[in-house]
């Protein structure tokens, strides 16, 4: 009697031996894993094993093979039998979250959400399960662009949280309820939130590694709220308390112990994710401040991180990573000079791209605008044109939109015939009156392009009234490239006026500061403008030197503009619609006018 009893469990003991042998061997034998748990079925099991090993199956299916139809049907099997068992909450809630994102990947988000609706519901009492499917439901209107829904359902979770003593969970919950609200432009609401949640991650007293990483989650909030707004000074101390804060994690060991309560058995990202995190927030802050060789050092040392982890880990976060870095960099590539490694890098962004709809579909529109800056770069103004009117019809992102809008206006000043297209633009981001966005750098932007019309427009007083404007902003805040951008081109309209000497104190300091950048761009203008001033002052040796130099970056922007227009990835100025081509054909020598150089 007492071996009949025993021998249900010592086959199933056995099978589940043999396919998990299968499963972890190297490589995975995932068919004959699958035989050993479909041999299970032969033994008609109790319902326990049954819904178990549906679950296994279904789960072995989903994550190793292209089986969706089988791997679905037999978690359906384990969610519906599971609910026929008492106790046997991980199974049930474990097949609920897996099948659901079987539905999400197989388009059917209608046939997820009731699904892990049900789930919440009938997992109240199971604290772990509650929080983990309602973070997921969260996620899932989140992808939706639902972000009203997923805050709901984030402030429910954090009241459940507080309900069952998890105040790390809870800080959890709200952090990512704050992080919605940041995505939403609801300052109002995001403001108290953050003070809360400061409040709780210095009050909670538990596992270092947890407070730190809700630390790192709170301050890469703050860091990304003050950029978002363009205020590069002001965010300092919160970028120097983030990196202190990273530091301290990469030097705590990872506790195997595990908490007490069953609510805080979460992690916002693993150590190594933060890490590159933290490059990531601090590329954005040198590039916005004018630092690009820090932003290439940062940016080296993530793309770095990323490649080791890409080689064990899949987690789409670190494709996002990739592709924002190189978003970052390619700017910072074109302000210095090396247009040809923008251009390969963007491509670099268009493979990457291919490899995820989800990534081209949040990052085509920025895909479109970096090819509009290289467009300008190279003088293709009428590519730049196209592809900006591309990306404006891609994005709702206000900020997006104005910086892309600020831009379009730039292209329309150098082609000197658009002035209707440009005075309807021009009224949208008016720095005066009703600026569409909060941001300083943008706004600060938006004077200078006033100041670049009004100059070409000959109406010098108003140009440096506008320029004046831009020039405050960027010295309250930082911003190095407006404020040698504004400098030079008050240089020149100075020159223009016949005032040498106010002009020389212009464009001194404008080369200056794009040497410490470095922008080429500016440097060339600044070099014209010194050997000019220098030889209306009779200074024959400053001006023999200033025009040396404006050779030397002639010459450097003039073979880079060649090797950038031969490469087969030039082509890309022609895409403007629909998923970014698989082949780049080569096309002969450049074809693009050498006229701004």
């Amino acid at each position: 009697m007492a071996s009949n009893v025993e021998a249900p469990e010592r086959w199933y003991l056995a099978l589940l031996g043999f396919a998990e042998h299968f499963r972890t061997s190297s490589p995975p034998k995932i068919r004959l894993c699958v035989h050993c748990l479909q041999a299970v079925f032969q033994f008609k099991p109790p319902q326990r094993i049954e819904a178990r090993t549906h679950l296994q199956l279904g789960s072995v299916l989903y994550h190793h093979t292209k089986n969706s139809e089988l791997a679905r049907s037999h978690l359906e099997k384990a969610w519906f039998i599971s609910q026929q068992v008492p106790q046997f909450e991980d199974v049930k809630f474990e097949a609920a979250s897996i099948l659901s994102e079987l539905f999400c990947q197989q388009n059917l988000v209608d046939s997820a959400k009731p699904l892990l609706r049900k789930a919440i519901q009938i997992s109240q009492q199971t604290p772990y399960w509650h929080c983990r499917l309602l973070f997921q439901l969260a996620q899932l209107h989140t992808l939706e662009k639902d972000l009203v829904s997923a805050c709901d359902l984030l402030g429910v979770g954090a009241e459940y949280a507080r309900v069952v003593g998890s105040e790390y969970t809870r800080a959890l919950f709200l952090l990512s309820k704050g992080m919605l609200l940041l995505m939403e432009r609801k300052l109002g609401e995001v403001h108290p939130l953050l003070t809360l949640c400061g409040t709780i991650v210095e009050n909670w007293q538990g596992n270092p590694i947890q407070k730190e990483s809700l630390r790192v989650f709170f301050l890469v909030l703050q860091v990304t709220h003050y950029l978002d707004a363009g205020q590069v000074k002001s965010v300092k101390p919160c970028l120097k308390q983030l990196q202190q804060c990273i530091q301290t994690i990469s030097t705590l060991h990872d506790d195997e112990i595990l908490p007490s309560n069953p609510a805080d058995l979460f992690h916002w990202l693993p150590k190594e994710h933060m890490c590159v995190l933290v490059y990531l927030v601090t590329v954005m802050h040198s590039m916005q401040a004018g630092y690009l060789e820090k932003a290439q050092k940062y940016t080296d040392k993530a793309l770095m991180q990323l490649e080791k982890l890409k080689m064990l880990d899949c987690s789409p976060i670190l494709s996002t990573f990739q592709v924002i870095l190189l978003e970052h960099i390619i700017m910072c590539r074109l302000v210095t000079g090396h247009k040809a490694t923008a251009l390969q890098e963007i491509s670099q962004v268009c493979q990457l791209c291919q490899q995820s709809p989800r990534l081209f579909t949040n990052h085509a529109a920025q895909l479109h605008t970096l090819l509009g800056l290289y467009c300008i770069s190279v003088n293709c103004m009428d590519n730049a044109e196209a592809q900006f009117t591309t990306a404006l019809r891609l994005t709702t992102h206000q900020e997006l939109w104005t910086y892309i809008v600020t831009n379009l206006a730039s292209v329309y000043i150098r082609e000197g015939n658009r002035h209707q297209e440009l005075y309807s633009l021009l009224e949208r981001i008016n720095p005066d009156h009703n600026f569409p966005v909060s941001s300083h750098c943008l706004r600060a932007a938006a004077f200078y392009i006033r100041g670049l019309l009004s100059f070409f427009q000959g109406r010098y007083n108003e140009a440096k009234r506008f320029l004046r404007e831009t020039l405050k902003m960027s010295n309250a805040e930082d911003l190095n490239r407006l404020t040698a951008c504004s400098l030079v081109l008050l240089g020149h309209i100075f020159y223009v006026l016949g005032n040498h000497r106010e002009s020389n104190n212009m464009v001194v300091p404008a080369m200056q500061l794009a040497s410490k950048i470095p922008d080429m761009s500016v440097q060339l203008w600044s070099s014209a403008l010194l050997k000019d001033l220098n030889k209306a002052l009779g200074n024959t040796m400053d001006a023999h030197e200033a025009a040396q130099m404006h050779q030397n970056f002639s010459q450097q922007l003039l073979q880079d503009h060649i090797a950038a227009c031969s490469l087969p990835e030039h082509n890309l100025i022609s895409w403007t619609d629909g998923p970014p081509p698989v082949q780049i054909q080569a096309q002969n020598g450049p074809t693009t006018s050498l006229a701004s150089l």
